[in-house]
């Protein structure tokens, strides 16, 4: 497979629906982003798909399974599959979130969110740093959508985000859809979320839809982006400058030509408000 050093632009979460798409038109489309679980085992038709399209584009890898937040053991046996599949890809940027998916070691399909305390940044970071150490690389933490507050928290959403970073010497991949969903569910200003993060920390966006239930707003990543969101991605452009952005579509997933509207819709908001690099 290629062996990709950087990213730049606005690329697309590779989903399988679209695989025969890509391989026939080839689609002129900056870099995919990999869901990692997927992948994990060699072989089979998706891999043998994944190694063609990866042959030709450019690539990073997206993951939910590190349950970085547990109090259970860190899965080695995930994460030597995880090395593996890295060592085969050779992505540009590795993630997962900041939350935990597991206890017990049984795995919930949800992104659970954590208290925002000084004895979870410790707890959170110093697993961090195992799995770099492991991996041999700097991943990147996503933040998650949040739809209660716990008592507890003595921080802000953003204060845990980076001090979790900067203990830990990771990196963040800033999930805007996911920052206005959490702000509208907890009341909280959007904008003082960018304000207060570091620029030198942040290395890529994710952009994403939502549904609103009307007594909260859902990360469902089944629509387009909405017009708020894309508001707030301006803001994060004139803050962080011209990062590599994906858009996430995960469920009433449209044809790929609708995600490439999407992905160029971006594109124009990232050229017309980023700073120069």
């Amino acid at each position: 497979m290629q062996k990709v050093d950087s990213i730049k632009g606005v690329g697309i979460g590779l989903r399988p629906c679209h695989y025969a798409y890509i391989q026939e038109h080839k689609p002129d489309v900056k870099w995919f982003e990999v869901l990692s679980d997927n992948y994990l085992c060699e072989g089979g038709i998706s891999f043998s798909q994944l190694e063609t399209i990866c042959s030709v584009y450019p690539m990073t890898l997206h993951g939910v399974g590190m349950s970085l937040g547990s109090t259970d053991p860190l899965n080695q046996d995930y994460l030597k599959k995880l090395k593996n599949l890295i060592q085969l890809t050779r992505p540009a940027l590795v993630s997962d979130h900041l939350c935990w998916t597991s206890l017990g070691g049984h795995y919930f399909h949800e992104l659970l969110p954590l208290p925002y305390t000084e004895e979870a940044v410790k707890h959170v970071a110093g697993r961090i740093k195992i799995v770099q150490d492991f991996l041999e690389r700097q991943i990147m933490i996503e933040n998650v959508s949040s739809y209660l507050a716990f008592n507890h928290s003595t921080l802000t959403e953003w204060e845990f985000l980076k001090t979790v970073a900067d203990e830990a010497d990771c990196l963040i991949l800033l999930d805007i859809n996911n920052i206005y969903v959490s702000a509208c569910n907890n009341a909280f200003n959007p904008e003082m979320y960018l304000h207060e993060l570091n620029t030198e920390r942040v290395a890529q966006f994710h952009l994403a839809g939502f549904e609103d239930k009307g007594t909260h707003l859902l990360d469902s990543h089944s629509a387009k982006v909405y017009a708020p969101v894309w508001a707030l991605f301006e803001k994060a452009l004139d803050k962080f400058g011209a990062l590599p952005a994906c858009i996430e579509w995960d469920n009433q997933i449209p044809d790929f030509p609708h995600l490439q509207q999407e992905a160029l819709m971006a594109q124009n908001r990232m050229l017309m408000h980023a700073i120069p690099e």
